[in-house]
């Protein structure tokens, strides 16, 4: 398999593939450079104004506390987790961009599969166009965060792909921002350390320590589903039946089970915030209409003299005043004294006309314009959450909360920012400017929120802000994006150390993103991973039709304890079924998730007819 790429998910993928997987990786990779030690450089600097803050901290994270829980940053953010073998041999190959020759190079030809992973979408469409070319065999798994460029992309390069090759190789488009953004969302407003997102269904895995004796001990809970039980000495148990989980005792488990989310009602004064935006609601200001009602109230005065003083008509009479208050009648030389008196009076509340109308025609443009402005938060507003950064990954955290309901106040130094015009078009509350400048957080109501989500590509800025918001409320839960793992594991255990009673989670994107890369590399749709100790559960999304193990068969019967096991039906496009009854019989077109190792699944996809006995049902057929 070869990988080509220029940031940190190009290592994370061939981590993935070599140390989980077990296969031979190639690593295409720039030559070394200054700006490619950029990272290391930020890190540094960012552990110097960190090391500011650690000197208050105690020796806790040396006793019993100070290893990285389950919810820590050495899992999700270390290396992919192994079942114990060594990993395949991987080979780097320079080369400045990925053209023909470096793609010769890497042994395209010979290739199963390559994944694109280049940060500029322009690289990887060229790229993948020339990879087909000279292997039309081959899988392409492509980075692109353009959703609708990567459907054209799949449907043109599936077509080139067949044409004079009945064995035509596959495309397959991802997003790391769309693929990270479910475990992000997860971890900011549940607090869970691992979430799995299937079309409208979220999942998380969670460890649970061992149920209470006695009747009623039981711990999973209605709905969730034990995935594995943690070792006692002799390893973990992956995928347990009924029986293993019976006689687990006091061993902890993992648990997987859906997320549902609970937003908190807005707060009164903004229920009415989408109308109050509108300019049509407060077109002027308080006072300006006022003075506009009683200019208004006197030039009908003056229609009612003149009507009584002149004995014209009523309409004639309230046409003369308009002509005397626009100075454009002759002037009454020669009229009664009351038709000059009024007359004198119609041009000076003309003159008195001017100056408000001009302040309404600025007052209309002001509205105007600020309607297509950014919103600010609104008065009283509180138990939202605080998103740092708005570029490719905040943009798609910013649509996944608003799509769950969820308050939200983003915080952008760049006004030019990717997700600033998402920002905008959903009327969402925005603070531009720099979280180093007093106020920019206060400005986002931080002290009443519930959550801050760090997600801007410095780990300077993340860390910043999230040690400014903890001085300000301490036991707010926090998120950060971070790409160095080691001082990802000391940001945590710090922030642990110092305020146990609030939730912190570092998270990187590409270890985030890795397994579902390499699961598409291997030809599965890969939904996420679940490290248990030193192996992996895998969530995959399998079609029925075709698989000896699945169709024809009972929910019940397609459960093998140790390799793999049914979650839900349908998915991931589709709301999907979860805990399907045992009794329903799988039909060709049908499409379930499952949970299975690294094994269990390669057996699973296996299109050989299989006995029931080698998928758990019990009996030979």
């Amino acid at each position: 398999m070869v990988v080509c790429g220029d940031d940190g998910l190009a290592h994370r993928l061939t981590a993935e593939l070599s140390g989980v997987h077990g296969e031979r990786v190639v690593l295409v990779l720039p030559p070394a450079r200054d700006d490619r030690r950029r990272p290391v450089a930020v890190a540094g600097r960012a552990a110097a104004l960190f090391g500011r803050v650690t000197g208050a901290v105690g020796r806790g994270a040396n006793g019993p506390n100070g290893a990285a829980g389950p919810g820590g940053p050495s899992a999700p953010n270390g290396p992919a987790g192994t079942d114990g073998s060594s990993g395949g041999p991987v080979r780097v190959v320079e080369a400045a961009e990925p053209d023909d020759e470096a793609l010769t190079q890497a042994g395209v030809e010979r290739a199963v599969a390559l994944a694109l992973v280049y940060e500029d979408d322009e690289t990887n469409v060229n790229a993948a166009m020339r990879a087909r070319r000279l292997n039309p065999r081959l899988r392409l798994v492509i980075r692109l965060y353009n959703r609708r460029l990567g459907q054209y992309l799949e449907e043109l390069l599936d077509q080139a792909a067949l044409v004079g090759d009945a064995d035509a190789g596959t495309t397959t488009v991802l997003s790391d921002a769309d693929t990270a953004a479910p475990a992000l969302v997860a971890a900011a407003v549940t607090g869970t350390s691992k979430a799995i997102e299937a079309g409208d269904l979220m999942l998380r895995a969670v460890e649970r320590p061992a149920p209470a004796p006695g009747p009623g001990g039981e711990d999973a809970g209605p709905g969730a589903i034990t995935l594995a039980l943690l070792s006692d000495g002799d390893g973990p148990v992956l995928l347990p039946d009924e029986r293993q989980v019976a006689r687990a005792g006091r061993r902890g488990r993992i648990v997987l089970e859906t997320v549902r989310f609970a937003a908190p009602p807005p707060p009164p004064s903004s229920r009415f915030a989408a109308a109050r935006s509108l300019p049509l609601g407060s077109f002027f200001s308080r006072r300006l209409r006022w003075a506009l009602a009683g200019l208004a109230a006197a030039v009908c005065g003056l229609a009612v003299a003149s009507w009584l003083v002149t004995g014209d008509a009523p309409v004639h009479a309230a046409y003369l005043s308009l002509l005397d208050l626009f100075a454009i009648n002759d002037p009454a030389i020669g009229q009664p004294m009351g038709r000059q008196i009024l007359q004198l009076l119609s041009g000076l509340l003309g003159l008195l006309l001017l100056p408000l109308l001009v302040a309404a025609a600025l007052e209309g443009l002001g509205t105007f314009r600020s309607a297509s402005a950014l919103p600010r938060p609104p008065r009283g507003l509180s138990g939202h959450v605080v998103l740092l950064g708005l570029g490719k990954i905040g943009a798609r955290v910013l649509a996944r909360l608003r799509e769950l309901g969820i308050p939200v106040v983003c915080v952008e130094r760049d006004p030019q920012a990717r997700g600033v015009a998402l920002a905008r078009s959903l009327r969402v509350p925005t603070v531009i400017g720099d979280i180093t400048e007093d106020g920019v957080l206060e400005a986002a109501k931080i002290a009443d929120s519930r959550t801050l989500l760090a997600l801007t590509s410095s780990d300077i800025t993340n860390l910043e802000a999230v040690l400014y918001a903890r001085g300000v409320k301490p036991d707010l839960r926090v998120v950060m994006r971070l790409y160095d793992d080691r001082f990802a594991g000391a940001v945590y255990r710090t922030l642990r150390d110092s305020h146990p009673q609030a939730l912190t989670r570092s998270r990187s994107v590409s270890s985030l993103v890795a397994p579902a890369f390499a699961g598409a590399m291997m030809g599965r749709q890969i939904l996420g991973a679940v490290p248990v100790e030193r192996k992996v559960v895998l969530i995959a999304a399998v079609e029925v039709e075709g698989h000896a193990a699945l169709q024809g068969r009972t929910a019940g019967e397609a459960f093998s304890p140790g390799a793999w096991r049914l979650l839900a039906l349908g998915g991931p496009e589709a709301t999907p079924r979860w805990d399907p009854p045992p009794g329903h019989v799988l039909a060709p077109g049908e499409r379930v998730i499952v949970a299975a190792t690294r094994e269990g699944l390669a057996q699973l996809l296996d299109r050989r007819p299989r006995s029931r006995t080698d998928t758990g049902g019990g009996r030979t057929t």
